[in-house]
């Protein structure tokens, strides 16, 4: 079994459709006894949840989301955790929204932890 997701940050490897989740968004990811949920935004998402099980390496999670433009959608996805070579956590998604017609798939990845953080000089001419 992969490792736990709790307080893993993942994020899209590639863009939706417009106006869905994108590689701006970002999931914070939580699990307890055999329980995941992650809250998630950025991009053309102001705010998202999902709720689910997880058992072994399959997760089972229901998410509803609030994007920019004043609308709400809701779905159903599973998704298969796996390690990647360089020790972060990759969920591969299946998913159908049951708010609307559509079903699909996609990849999210755990971030690498990031280096010092860059100083940015303002030039004033």
């Amino acid at each position: 079994m992969a490792r736990p997701l709790d307080g893993l940050v993942l994020a899209p490897v590639a863009d939706q459709a417009p106006g869905q989740v994108g590689t701006r968004t970002r999931f914070t990811y939580h699990e307890e006894d055999g329980t995941v949920w992650a809250d998630y935004d950025g991009g053309d998402i102001v705010r998202g949840h999902l709720l689910g099980t997880r058992e072994g390496d399959r997760l089972d999670f229901r998410y509803v989301q609030l994007k920019r433009d004043g609308t709400t959608s809701s779905g159903h996805c599973v998704s298969l955790v796996v390690e990647l070579p360089d020790g972060r956590v990759r969920l591969e998604e299946t998913w159908t929204w049951e708010s609307r017609e559509g079903t699909g798939t996609s990849v999210v990845e755990e971030l690498r932890a990031t280096g010092p953080v860059e100083q940015v000089t303002e030039r004033v001419s």
